[in-house]
């Protein structure tokens, strides 16, 4: 992998943006804009800056399997959400890592997504199993899991309520 940030450049950008932050507290207000749309049966086009996924369903769920499932997605994020917190915190600790893996295991009943009132539509547990190769003492180790997981913006979003909001607009077609 050519263009690989090194550890130290990982701690000096994390470092240079928590003081930043802490002198201007307005730099960290931010509103992400992400637009999914439809473009063929179930099949989704996500966009968001420069970025775009294309989401879809699986053939069995009424969908092409053209991409991923929104599940997937979701799990994604907060996978790549712990794994890269590990690293920075493993940095701005100094806390060498060999190597890195979140498996995530999420309990769901696919019920709940066919209005089957008396089943939740969401996951009903996610077990985050984290495998870190450290040569430094476990103490070490757990600080940097421990510290990332805090301040994890997709752990907190699994783990707490957010208020979630709906605006409605409805138009009629040319």
């Amino acid at each position: 992998m050519e263009n690989q940030p090194s550890t130290e450049s990982i701690r000096t950008v994390s470092e240079r943006n928590a003081r930043a932050l802490s002198l201007r507290p307005a730099l960290g207000q931010k509103t992400a804009i992400t637009t999914a749309r439809i473009v063929d049966g179930l099949r989704c086009e996500v966009e968001e800056g420069r970025w775009k996924i294309v989401a879809d369903a699986s053939e069995k769920s009424g969908g092409t399997a053209a991409g991923p499932d929104p599940g997937f997605i979701g799990r994604a994020a907060l996978g790549a959400c712990l794994a890269m917190g590990y690293v920075t915190w493993a940095a701005r600790f100094d806390v060498p890592l060999a190597r890195v893996e979140v498996e995530l295991q999420a309990d769901f009943d696919v019920r709940g997504q066919y209005g089957q009132d008396e089943v939740r539509p969401g996951y009903t547990e996610i077990r985050c199993l984290v495998r870190i190769e450290s040569s430094a003492p476990e103490a070490d180790v757990r600080r940097v899991v421990d510290a990332a997981d805090a301040a994890s913006m997709y752990w907190d979003v699994f783990a707490n309520p957010v208020q979630l909001v709906r605006e409605l607009h409805v138009t009629k077609p040319d």
